[in-house]
């Protein structure tokens, strides 16, 4: 560029010089040799010049060359990137694929093993049922054969009653058999869907959270808790029928607290923890005292239970329901703050069934403790999966399920277990607490919640 503004620059110069030269000529008749001087001069400047412009030109034209090369060689070196990334895309879309296979297959034998679980605690049950009828008869039979033999010693036991016996026993031993094999099975359904549970993380960390999420469940869902069935912990009650709750079971002379197997009306056996204190039983329908158990649990998982009889649990609101639906019922709520100051609040009350949600309906009867929870108002049972109509927010802010009302109060026995004092009101509003219409807010170290029919102190 700068040999060509030279040549702009010279070249009007010697124009000039020329042109003025040529003026001249027809003013003075100047010598011939001078003149012809003047023109060599002319022509070596004007060389001169074009030579320099040449030069430059040739430099810019190298300095062009080399430009393009750069640019040619940059050109080839994002080609190649861009190859290389089409391939790694190409890769990683097929990585997916398979992923998203993969989390298919999963889902199929999530759902696989979850109705095997159902299907086995079914089994479980009805297992449980026969094996308790069939020890209340082999008991019945012992019985009367007992008082035979007191009555007449000298005569020899029947064959009949000998050989019914040992089918009895056989029978018993069979069906522990039949338990053990299924308490093993259950074991490994739990270990294939803890198995299943820890591939379906390992998905979501390698970058197709979204979509496996969105073919999973439409909210990560806290940790599923198998309910315990604790079958070598019932103690059962030597009489022909099966009691319908921890009262009866009390007034058949059982002053004992501990598990039980009970059946209420129109209901499959299951067993409850009762609570005998100041002489008279109630079942025990939720218990907290240590966080142990997790309690932000799916609506399924209240629905039928979780947790130990004899640690934390929630009975299931089934259970609950087919209890309360026999009479009138008392719910008592024990607490108990971090500082070991002891409440209690009790209603009268009424649950509906789970086409109502499990409304709640209370009315105070003693207590205690301030009253926290709205009285003579349908309060509807929810979980963060379950949402019941018009309390939309309250699983989200508070959690665990509970039962709500219009807007969430900052009462829930179900919320997370929090050790003294949490810092912030967020946290509080999440954990166990009892916020009375004072205002005061309780922090709880644990929580009972128990039920027991009102007249059940005139049926002792």
């Amino acid at each position: 560029m700068y040999p060509i503004k030279l040549f702009l620059f010279i070249a009007p110069l010697v124009i000039s010089s020329r042109i003025d030269q040529d003026y001249s000529s027809f003013d003075s008749v100047s010598p011939e040799p001078k003149s012809r001087f003047a023109m060599l001069d002319d022509v070596k400047i004007l060389a001169n010049g074009l030579l320099q412009l040449g030069h430059g030109l040739k430099d810019f034209v190298h300095k062009t060359k080399g430009q393009i090369n750069d640019i040619f060689q940059k050109l080839n070196i994002f080609d190649q990137s861009f190859y290389d990334l089409s391939l790694q895309t190409n890769e990683i879309k097929e990585e997916e694929k398979e992923l998203r296979r993969t989390t298919s297959r999963l889902q199929v034998k999530n759902e696989e093993v979850k109705n095997m679980s159902l299907e086995l605690n079914s089994k479980l049950e009805s297992l449980l049922e026969e094996k308790i009828l069939l020890q209340q008869k082999v008991r019945y039979l012992e019985d009367q054969l007992t008082n035979l033999i007191k009555n007449q010693p000298e005569i020899q036991e029947h064959p009949e009653i000998t050989s019914l016996k040992t089918f009895v026993e056989q029978q018993d031993n069979s069906i522990k058999d039949l338990l053990q094999i299924v308490e093993e099975q259950y074991k490994q359904l739990n270990q294939q869907h803890s198995q299943i549970k820890e591939i379906e993380n390992q998905l979501r960390r390698t970058g197709v959270q979204e979509s496996t999420e969105n073919s999973l469940s439409s909210k990560p869902r806290a940790p599923r808790t198998t309910p315990s069935l604790h079958l070598n912990e019932t103690k059962n009650v030597e009489h022909d029928d099966i009691p319908a709750d921890c009262t009866i079971i009390y007034n058949r002379g059982e002053h004992t607290g501990g598990i039980y197997s009970i059946r209420p009306s129109n209901s499959q056996v299951f067993n409850v923890y009762c609570d005998v204190t100041s002489g008279s039983a109630w079942t025990l329908i939720q218990h907290r005292i240590d966080g142990s158990q997790n309690f932000n649990e799916t609506w399924e998982n209240y629905k039928y239970g979780f947790g130990r009889l004899d640690g934390e649990f929630w009975l299931g609101l089934e259970k609950i329901y087919s209890l309360v639906k026999q009479s009138k019922y008392i719910l008592r709520i024990e607490l108990e703050d971090w500082k070991d100051n002891k409440h209690y609040i009790e209603y009268s009350f009424h649950l509906g069934d789970h086409e109502t949600n499990y409304t709640l309906h209370l009315v105070e009867i003693a207590g205690n403790v301030p009253n926290a929870l709205p009285e003579h108002k349908d309060l509807m049972f929810s979980t963060w999966d379950h949402k019941a109509k018009g309390h939309f927010n309250c699983p989200e802010s508070n959690s665990g399920g509970w039962w709500c009302h219009d807007v969430c109060g900052e009462n829930n026995l179900n919320g997370k277990y929090n050790k003294p004092k949490a810092k912030t009101k967020p946290e509080r509003r999440r954990g166990i607490c009892w916020k009375s219409q004072n205002g005061r807010l309780y922090s709880i170290k644990s929580t009972k919640m128990l039920i027991r029919p009102t007249d059940s102190e005139n049926s002792e």
